[in-house]
């Protein structure tokens, strides 16, 4: 690990402020940050942690929605009773996702920030363009399994990991920030991740140091919820796919899909094909796929886990 500097914020003004010296990155649960830092794939010169300056409370809004604090952990999020009775899709997304003990650490800001678990991404050996811009993509000819079918480039075939971020996407999220200068604003989930094409390196459309404060979830919508997850062990494993479904009685839904590209997958044109079926919508959502040899049974498994939910919760 590199050496860096340190500094505890104690108001969100001051951390705000701390961004703008060189080198500075915002520290939460480190549950990934530290990581990084240990294998020297991220390199902060300043740290800024921010475990106290609030944020980490789940209050209503005057919607009937939900601002979710950017601290709030992640087991106390899946815990919490108006999330499980209106959002049982992000409290079932969030308990299928790593273990009990990253799940106490783990920040709501950190989960949707976190990196991707491509091998060749962490093997600081190997050529890797999101790592070291310019420097080719081991994976496109290399072990590509748990990786990208759709909406990768030339560049970079890496998905992202979250669980929780499919949930978000369904839910139509939507992500406030506070800039270095105090300006805040609003991103909808739909617009807060980048696809890869020549710039993998740049993940989200946050500006340089802008801080992540919390995440309103809409008024609920009803219906029924439903996060499924299919990957090669029971537990502590990324999803190969997930699907994150919300199912009404008129036969519509919303249905985001992970493992499969740089951010959550989803369609709302495809969404149109929900009630005709599962074949039409996934042929739809995954049009433009550019599968490996090693992972286009990712294809075929979209359709039959979405097959499997709209059987089993419209019988």
């Amino acid at each position: 690990m590199k050496p860096f500097t340190y500094e505890r914020a104690e108001t969100l003004a001051q951390a705000a402020a701390a961004a703008s010296k060189p080198g500075a990155k915002f520290l939460a649960g480190g549950t990934n940050l530290l990581d990084l830092m240990k294998l020297q794939i991220e390199t902060p010169t300043h740290l800024i942690d921010i475990g106290r300056i609030g944020l980490d409370k789940i209050e209503p809004t005057p919607d009937g929605g939900l601002r979710i604090g950017a601290l709030v952990r992640n087991t106390d999020l899946a815990a919490d009773a108006r999330v499980r009775t209106d959002y049982a899709i992000l409290s079932r997304a969030l308990l299928a996702g790593a273990s009990g003990q990253l799940r106490n650490k783990a920040t709501t800001s950190g989960n949707l920030l976190q990196r991707t678990r491509c091998p060749y991404f962490y093997d600081t050996n190997q050529p890797c363009n999101k790592r070291s811009p310019g420097s080719g993509c081991s994976a496109i000819a290399g072990f590509s399994r748990q990786l990208a079918v759709i909406g990768s480039s030339d560049a970079c075939i890496a998905t992202h990991p979250s669980d929780m971020a499919v949930a978000m996407m369904a839910l139509d999220a939507v992500i406030e920030t506070v800039k270095p200068d105090g300006k805040t604003r609003q991103i909808p989930i739909s617009q807060f991740y980048r696809l890869p094409g020549k710039t993998p390196h740049l993940e989200t459309t946050l500006e340089k140091n802008e801080l992540i404060t919390s995440v309103i979830l809409p008024a609920p919508v009803g219906g029924i919820h439903v996060y499924h997850k299919v990957r090669d062990r029971a537990s502590y494993a990324f999803a190969l796919v997930s699907v994150g479904a919300i199912l009404f009685k008129d036969g519509s839904g919303r249905i985001a899909v992970g493992g499969v590209a740089p951010r959550p997958w989803r369609n709302a044109s495809a969404e149109k094909l929900i009630p005709i079926g599962a074949k039409e919508f996934a042929s739809r959502l995954l049009e433009g796929a550019r599968p490996t040899q090693e992972n286009a049974f990712k294809l075929a498994l979209v359709e039959r886990t979405i097959e499997g939910i709209l059987t089993e919760n419209r019988s």
